[in-house]
């Protein structure tokens, strides 16, 4: 019922910036839970960040916290990763997640490459 597309990976130098975006489409896009994965060459598939329905809450873990700022516009269908202070191990695919409370519906985009130079 959704489906999702990322945008505006690109290479950048360590110390610049990017911001990612998740246009959705479909109707149910405001009532879903969205997180930001990233999967590095040769790793596992990684939790980055996630935002609430509303917007009201937000999570990031410890390595992209203060960096990293997820948001969301539901008049849009789009959600947001400003990626800020970029180190080179931030270097991955940038996947965005939908998903629902219980999880009932579960939608992934395709992925877009970020790549941080030295």
């Amino acid at each position: 019922q959704v489906q999702l597309v990322e945008a505006g990976g690109g290479l950048v130098q360590a110390g610049g910036s990017l911001r990612l975006s998740c246009a959705a489409s479909g109707r149910t896009f405001s009532s879903l839970r969205i997180k930001w994965f990233r999967q590095a060459p040769g790793k596992e598939r990684e939790f980055v960040a996630d935002i609430s329905w509303n917007g009201g809450s937000t999570y990031y873990v410890e390595p992209v916290k203060g960096r990293f700022t997820i948001s969301r516009d539901n008049s849009k269908n789009t959600a947001y990763l400003q990626m800020n202070s970029l180190k080179p191990e931030d270097t991955a695919v940038y996947y965005c997640n939908a998903r629902s409370a219980t999880a009932r519906e579960d939608y992934w985009g395709q992925g877009t490459q970020v790549t941080v130079s030295s």
